[in-house]
């Protein structure tokens, strides 16, 4: 009876007229979401992607998820899908799911585990009733503002929904102090737009009046992030945003007050002419004010953070952070409480809206200096014998030691790429920045440019064509403290450390500068010169919030860690340096002596880093399940089909080219073919070079070719030895004949039909993997 009917025919036939009769498609408020997009994948080497996540169905009534609906065709058990319905409605927090096949409808509450058949299909309502029990009238009115999604053009990410909805929910209950904890990259700003949109729309405000639209304030600590917020903010009527900034403010003689949604600083806020600028509000202006890395507020600058906002006491305020709870910023955590919603690195990489990376350890034979007497002192005084990381470009200066670090990742990154390097003051950023307009590839003028404190405007704008993807430079930027946080470039592929990074927070910050995902973007790379890679020994780096501790509630000032790292300067203030650091210029010869010694960590599909020797440990234990032996391996290495089937099947379970480079490189076999690598890998095998493996077939393989056939596979072999196995594959055969006798048709008048040519050509290859 059901034998031809496809799934597509059981929903449109059996399932959407079961929701239509409830009233999904009738009362205001309620939708019906199909194939809702949950996560996009995992992003993968290659270009490829871990299979995506998506609903069948997902009920949303007044802005809020209810339920999840799994379907299957008739033919099949109508609870089939009950265990993908569950896994769905646990991601999008839906109160109920439920299984079908059009014909039976099964039910499933998450929360009470309550199970069973049900007809007839719930209401909007009736399902409404049941996930929120208690009424709630801003829920409600909240509820009928829709989300602004530019039309249905776009989808808000799941937890995205989840984090506005939590925020507005605790508002609606009437608390005054709320954070957010979300990795970098993940669209808090996004997320701070529609719940001001919401606010804004239902009306909502603290002194009860029907009909006044909300005072929204929203406070960064720089102003590339008031900047990107203002811009975000654009759906909103022109008279309804604006800027408090000292130009504003001096020209009109006071701070502006004749708008909804306001972007400052904080630095603005605290200065002004005899007063702080916050004081020209009263301190119940505003109803709602948002905290863009709140934990940089609260742990830089503890009395300007807790000033402003005890001013502005009466207002609800939400802090929003991409750091979980640790000693650093306990204080942050203590002033908000627990988070409403979390969403961490972790997570946003394995669902795929992150991108994944990998770090290169950059350890060299100059990371500490002992002084012994045949260095020259250019400057300062010795103080002690030996100088660590630390002490460098704050305390000892060696600048043949920079240029040669600088000199090591240009010499490995794409110098195409665009690229952040982290320096240890505003000064040594100035000299790297030098040192790489000197060594790189570009004639670009503007290939590398400093964004400090110290640039002003000028690195402003340097930061704002650096983030614009569709220009080319600057390509490389170099900082010490201002990039660390908040700076919304996509296409960031390397990261280069160059000072310590004591800091857990700011390690984590600094890495999500790059998890921006973008076209082409499968992984981005941190060159480590600072063993900040340990950072990943500690097993909650990016764990969850630490459990509530037992302080009193309100602001308390933390008592400093000796571990800490320097506050980083407010905005448009200079580092504070010693006067003279000691200078040294290293003896002859010495400088070409230092050398580095790279090795590779991953991040594995665990969510755990790895390092090359593990990622190759873990090679091993899938080659055994993928090869028999040797010949085995060799059988189809040497047939281009299925070597291109078996390269596929590597890079699904993420050995792409790049990190088998690096397995070249790991076992000192950097111009040896991937078979060799392989072999060597599953069955000790000594590796060959690819020279080594052309001229065996050049000698022992071409002997019963004619001799233009000789001469065109000759130049096969050319390309393989300069190229590597890929200029082997199936696909490069045509590019082959058209390059060398300008059509398939010409290079058949010279070398025979397509199947003659096609036999020589795998011919070859096996005898290139004969031995």
């Amino acid at each position: 009876m059901f034998e031809n009917e496809t799934e597509a025919d059981t929903r449109a036939n059996r399932i959407d007229p079961v929701l239509v009769a409830s009233g999904w498609t009738t009362v205001p408020g309620a939708k019906i979401r199909r194939e809702f997009s949950i996560t996009p994948g995992r992003i993968l080497p290659g270009g490829n992607k871990a299979p995506s996540l998506s609903a069948d169905y997902v009920l949303t009534y007044r802005d809020q998820i209810l339920a999840v609906i799994e379907a299957k065709r008739a033919g099949l058990a109508h609870t089939t899908g009950l265990a993908q319905a569950k896994d769905y409605a646990g991601r999008l927090k839906a109160r109920l799911c439920y299984a079908t096949n059009g014909l039976g409808w099964y039910e499933a509450d998450m929360s009470s585990g309550a199970e069973g058949n049900v007809v007839p299909f719930p209401t909007p309502d009736a399902l409404w009733d049941r996930c929120f029990g208690e009424v709630s009238l801003w829920r409600d009115r909240f509820g009928e503002v829709p989300f602004e999604v530019a039309g249905g053009k776009w989808q808000l990410r799941y937890y995205q929904h989840h984090a506005i909805n939590a925020v507005l929910e605790a508002v609606g209950q009437g608390d005054k102090r709320i954070l957010l904890t979300l990795a970098t990259g993940t669209g808090k700003t996004s997320i701070a737009f529609q719940i001001a949109w919401k606010l804004f729309h239902a009306r909502w405000n603290l002194s009860g009046e029907p009909k006044r639209r909300p005072r929204v304030l929203f406070l960064a600590d720089r102003n590339i992030l008031a900047d990107q917020a203002y811009n975000a903010f654009s759906a909103f009527p022109a008279d309804a945003i604006t800027r408090i900034d000292p130009d504003t403010i001096r020209k009109r003689g006071k701070v502006p007050k004749n708008a909804s949604i306001f972007f400052t600083i904080f630095q603005t806020f605290m200065t002004g002419d005899g007063q702080p600028s916050y004081e020209g509000y009263a301190p119940d202006f505003f109803d709602f004010i948002i905290i863009d890395e709140c934990h940089r507020g609260g742990a830089n600058d503890e009395g300007n953070w807790r000033g402003i906002l005890e001013y502005f006491a009466p207002a609800v305020q939400l802090g929003l952070t991409a750091t979980p709870k640790r000693k650093h910023n306990a204080d942050t955590y203590a002033y908000f409480g627990d988070p409403v919603f979390v969403y961490s690195l972790r997570e946003g990489i394995e669902d795929g809206f992150l991108t994944p990376f990998k770090v290169r350890q950059m350890a060299s034979t100059l990371d500490e200096y002992v002084w012994d007497g045949t260095d020259e002192i250019v400057a300062g005084e010795i103080d002690k014998d030996r100088y660590t990381e630390a002490d460098f470009n704050t305390k000892i200066v060696i600048d043949e030691r920079e240029r040669s670090r600088v000199a090591e990742f240009m010499a490995q990154i794409d110098q195409r790429q665009k690229t952040l390097v982290f320096c240890a003051t505003q000064d040594h950023a100035l000299r790297v920045r030098d040192h790489i307009n000197q060594i790189k590839v570009s004639t670009s003028p503007n290939y590398c440019h400093r964004v400090t404190a110290d640039d002003g405007k000028l690195g402003e704008q340097h930061l704002r064509d650096f983030q614009d993807n569709d220009k080319i430079v600057p390509t490389i930027l170099t900082t010490s403290q201002k990039l660390s946080t908040g700076v919304d470039a996509r296409n960031v592929r390397n990261i280069v450390l160059m000072r310590p990074i004591r800091s857990m927070i700011e390690f984590k910050q600094i890495i999500g500068r790059g998890t921006r995902t973008y076209d082409g973007k499968d992984y981005f790379t941190i060159y480590d010169f600072v063993r900040a890679h340990e950072h990943f020994n500690d097993p909650e780096w990016d764990g969850e919030p630490l459990p509530p501790e037992s302080d009193p509630p309100g602001p308390k000032v933390p008592k400093p860690d000796p571990t800490d790292p320097p506050a980083p300067p407010p905005e448009g203030g200079g580092e504070v340096e010693p006067k003279v650091k000691l200078e040294i210029k290293l003896a002859d010869g010495k400088a070409r002596k230092i050398l580095y010694i790279g090795s590779t960590t991953y991040w594995g599909p665990d969510g755990k880093p790895m390092s090359a020797q593990e990622f190759l440990d873990r090679l091993f234990g899938d080659l055994v399940a993928l090869v028999v032996d040797e010949d085995d391996l060799r059988r189809q290495w040497s047939d281009p089909e299925r070597r291109e089937h078996f390269i596929a099947v590597l890079e699904q379970r993420g050995y792409d080219a790049d990190k088998m480079a690096d397995m070249r490189r790991l076992i000192d076999a950097p111009d040896s073919d991937l078979f060799d690598v392989l072999a060597y890998i599953r069955f000790t095998v000594p590796p060959k070079t690819r020279s080594e493996r052309a001229e065996a077939a050049r000698t022992e393989g071409l002997a019963e070719a004619d001799a233009k056939m000789k001469e065109f596979l000759l130049g096969i072999l050319q390309a393989y030895e300069a190229h590597g196995e890929g200029e082997l594959a199936v696909g490069k055969l045509g590019n082959f004949l058209v390059s060398r006798y300008g059509s398939v048709a010409d290079a058949k008048a010279v070398l025979g039909d397509v199947l003659t040519i096609r036999e020589a050509f795998i011919k070859v290859q096996r005898n290139l993997y004969r031995q």
